[in-house]
């Protein structure tokens, strides 16, 4: 309880905009103190989220997580998680518990920097709402790597504009000025060549696959890029599958079927996009 409480202050004296609960700070140190316990520090990232992913197996989806706060705050959230937050963090705590502290104020820091453009909070429209755009921004920061093209991923043409096309559904949209934005960020979406690997091609490539690797769903939605996000977790028997937070009243799971099955299984999967996680900076 004195940890948590130290912990607590220690967040109360950080920037006001975020919102979080005593629960979500306990289940923070927990998993630093795990890979800690497991004297897995050294291993690559990708290991070391497998091990951080598989310890919230059990944990609900919980739909809408980042819409409690206005204006734009960071929200922690490690009790209930969607795809994108369950496997964003995952990636936070493993690249904070590998450093030589790791601490609640670095979680906090990786976590905003991983969740917004350049890692700033600048209002609704600087987090990054289309993945491809996060995987975008995180080979700038070197957080991932897309290896997409290097995979045999052919040219993934379409066009984004699913928030302007559907204003209605995001309440922040109603201010035309974050519709401005965010309809600017769009185009600048549209201007990058982006890959994917068609649903057909994710066998023949499902051995070049690693733990950890992220894997972005495409979708036949239109004007949307992906539609799911998990990342890849290879089991003793050789198999590929995939650690995940998979819809609401599901819980986070390894799925049933190999990555191929999986999005073979689903009609509005057309294939994945992959990015690579990278090693944190040790500090001295």
């Amino acid at each position: 309880m004195k940890k948590l409480f130290i912990a607590l202050l220690l967040l109360s004296s950080l920037v006001s905009a975020q919102i979080y609960t005593p629960n979500d700070i306990s289940v923070c140190l927990q998993k630093f103190h795990l890979v800690i316990d497991k004297k897995i520090t050294k291993d690559p990232i990708g290991e070391v989220m497998v091990v951080i992913g598989k310890s919230f197996i059990g944990t609900m989806y919980e739909a809408h997580t980042l819409e409690k706060a206005e204006p734009e705050s960071l929200v922690v959230n490690l009790t209930g998680f969607d795809c994108t937050t369950f496997m964003e963090n995952c990636l936070v705590l493993a690249r904070v518990a590998k450093i030589k502290d790791p601490t609640i104020k670095k979680y906090l820091e990786q976590l905003q920097y991983e969740r917004y453009r350049n890692g700033i909070i600048d209002g609704y429209h600087s987090r990054l709402h289309y993945f491809t755009d996060w995987i975008y921004d995180g080979e700038k920061k070197g957080i991932v790597k897309n290896i997409t093209q290097s995979l045999g991923g052919i040219p993934y043409n379409k066009k984004i504009d699913f928030m302007t096309t559907h204003r209605e559904a995001y309440k922040q949209l109603k201010d035309d000025s974050f519709y401005k934005k965010i309809g600017d960020i769009e185009k600048e979406i549209n201007k990058r060549q982006l890959f994917y690997i068609p649903k057909d091609s994710i066998s023949k490539i499902e051995n070049k696959l690693m733990n950890g690797d992220i894997i972005a769903f495409t979708t036949t939605i239109p004007g949307l890029d992906v539609s799911h996000v998990a990342f890849v977790i290879k089991m003793d028997d050789g198999n590929t599958k995939i650690l995940n937070a998979p819809d609401v009243g599901k819980k986070v799971q390894i799925s049933s079927k190999t990555l191929s099955e999986y999005v073979k299984g689903n009609k509005r999967q057309t294939g994945i996009i992959v990015a690579r996680p990278l090693e944190p900076e040790r500090e001295n």
